[in-house]
């Protein structure tokens, strides 16, 4: 289906989650913070049940669990997908458990929402695809940023024509150095945040990366380069850059700095995801909370994540394959950005077609 017809699918799928009212059971495995987060949401999700939640941390997993007033408890994952009282599984755990993980409960029957990024390389992201392709349940990644409504408006303009033939992209999505400590030991810049802008760019320009170059800085002391830039070349001829660094001052008011410039033949659109309306001057300095993601005012969630996990709902009640977020598209993201890494270290622009 053209990408053109996903809000017309989107209205079809919610017609037909109104006239069924089954109540899709849900459990989360991992519970790590986006892992609560996901909980979280879940539990007070209306037409969602979370009937089970898994971690290795004994402690941890009765934290959770008593707060969310959640009885089926596991340490291996593997005794929640042969529960039957579960129907879809969020699987947010490191990314380098991904894709046993993810495999696995394919297998099982289970529906199954996989956070991003797919897997750390495209071997394990094959890997995945093939299971998927055989499975009984659903399968999506959680490419949240598809569920933005700034992003969903500028895809529509691009679709619309209103831009002309995409040209040139560039995106940044940089974070303080305090979460950049906490995280730079699981997975790169580039691979954590840069994957996002991939998945974009190539959302909105129905493009294939032909050739990247990526250069990576290492200030920090943590695993992983904590500053990444990649330029590739599309096969529609356009340029995209994207910039990820986890290195901005612990002063800095922005949750996350986020903005894209998309320069077409005919015109160009900027989403600016980092100033979200809301500033807060306090003995703290200045704060620019999230207000679209996950933000909990007066103690309950909306917001950005409820939609997509609401959407993968939707398709599970309707027998629809998630068609906003192909798994192919996913796949293809972890390839620029494994791509970008290789190009760092060899100082070689590599070729992807």
């Amino acid at each position: 289906m053209s990408d053109s017809l996903w809000l017309d699918q989107d209205l079809e799928i919610g017609k037909n989650a109104m006239a069924d009212r089954e109540r899709v059971r849900w459990g989360v495995i991992g519970l790590g913070w986006f892992g609560e987060v996901h909980a979280d949401n879940l539990a007070e999700m209306p037409d969602i049940d979370l009937v089970a939640l898994c971690t290795r941390r004994p402690h941890r997993l009765a934290e959770v669990a008593d707060r969310l007033g959640v009885a089926r408890r596991y340490t291996d994952y593997r005794q929640l997908l042969e529960d039957p009282e579960v129907d879809a599984v969020s699987i947010t755990t490191h990314v380098y458990d991904h894709r046993d993980i993810a495999i696995d409960a394919l297998r099982s029957g289970k529906h199954v929402l996989l956070e991003k990024p797919m897997a750390s390389t495209v071997a394990d992201c094959d890997q995945i695809l093939a299971a998927a392709r055989e499975a009984e349940g659903l399968f999506m990644v959680g490419h949240i940023c598809r569920f933005d409504p700034r992003v969903t408006l500028a895809k529509q303009a691009i679709d619309e024509g209103r831009i002309g033939r995409i040209v040139s992209m560039h995106a940044r999505r940089n974070l303080s150095r305090a979460i950049g400590r906490m995280v730079l030991d699981d997975i790169s810049a580039l691979m954590g945040d840069g994957i996002h802008d991939a998945d974009l760019m190539l959302w909105f320009s129905g493009a294939k990366v032909v050739s990247v170059y990526g250069q990576e800085v290492h200030p920090g002391n943590n695993r992983y380069p904590d500053c990444g830039w990649s330029m590739a070349r599309l096969d529609t001829d356009a340029i995209a850059v994207v910039e990820s660094a986890w290195c901005l001052p612990e002063t800095t008011p922005y949750t996350i700095d986020a903005r894209m410039e998309v320069i077409g033949t005919e015109g160009s659109l900027y989403i600016n995801c980092g100033e979200a309306g809301l500033e807060i001057h306090d003995a703290r300095g200045v704060q620019m909370p999230d207000t679209l993601y996950w933000p909990r005012p007066f103690g309950r969630y909306f917001g950005v994540l409820q939609e997509e996990l609401r959407y993968f709902a939707q398709c599970i009640r309707a027998g629809r394959k998630p068609e906003r977020v192909p798994p192919e598209d996913s796949r293809a993201a972890v390839a620029w950005m494994e791509a970008a890494t290789t190009s760092a270290q060899s100082g070689e622009l590599v070729r992807l077609a």
